[in-house]
């Protein structure tokens, strides 16, 4: 099992839950609860940052048969958003089904229910998704799900062109340019 903290996150229309794990990868725990709209993917990024985390993990809502719909759609933009956002962190895409069912249902059966259980449902799924990534993990070995590629920068160097998931711009410097390779580097071995 990696070590490190992951965040993970139930994308809804309306809310999106934040959950996050210890640095060994045992338990997860909610965070919070993100109105969904302008800045929630920079939101996101900043509890990434505050928690130094190594990776996102992002629900992928498919339906039994398995088949995506548009809130898959949904998800994968964002997912693909955040990559962009985070990047060197990685970003991965976990099945999420059935886990706002059994958030509410865990909800419930501790006794939050009604408007208190709808401020915290995707938190609570959002907790339900890490620790099902974490134990498939723990089981495989590997990585679970599949890894998001960020997104190529439209415009080489300044990030014009580009906006970040609230809508702005970034302001970016150019990289470093690469030192001139020396005439040892570029001669044959004779």
């Amino acid at each position: 099992m990696r070590r490190g903290v992951r965040v993970a996150v139930d994308v809804g229309d309306v809310r999106i839950g934040v959950a996050a794990c210890d640095p060994d990868g045992l338990v997860a725990s909610p965070v919070e609860t993100v109105k969904a709209g302008r800045g929630d993917a920079r939101r996101i990024t900043d509890i990434v940052a505050e928690r130094d985390a190594v990776e996102v993990i992002v629900g992928l809502p498919r339906s039994l048969s398995g088949k995506e719909g548009p809130a898959a759609g949904k998800a994968r933009a964002f997912a693909t958003r955040l990559a962009g956002l985070v990047a060197p962190v990685g970003v991965r895409l976990v099945d999420e089904r059935l886990t706002t069912v059994t958030a509410t249902r865990d909800l419930r059966a501790s006794g939050v229910r009604g408007k208190k259980a709808r401020t915290v449902v995707d938190q609570a799924a959002a907790v339900v998704i890490l620790q099902n990534a974490l134990e498939t993990e723990r089981a495989s070995g590997r990585p679970p799900g599949q890894a998001v590629k960020a997104p190529a920068p439209k415009d080489s160097g300044t990030g014009a062109g580009t906006e970040t998931a609230d809508g702005t711009t970034p302001q970016t410097a150019l990289p470093p340019a690469a030192p001139a390779p020396t005439q040892a580097e570029t001669t044959p071995d004779e």
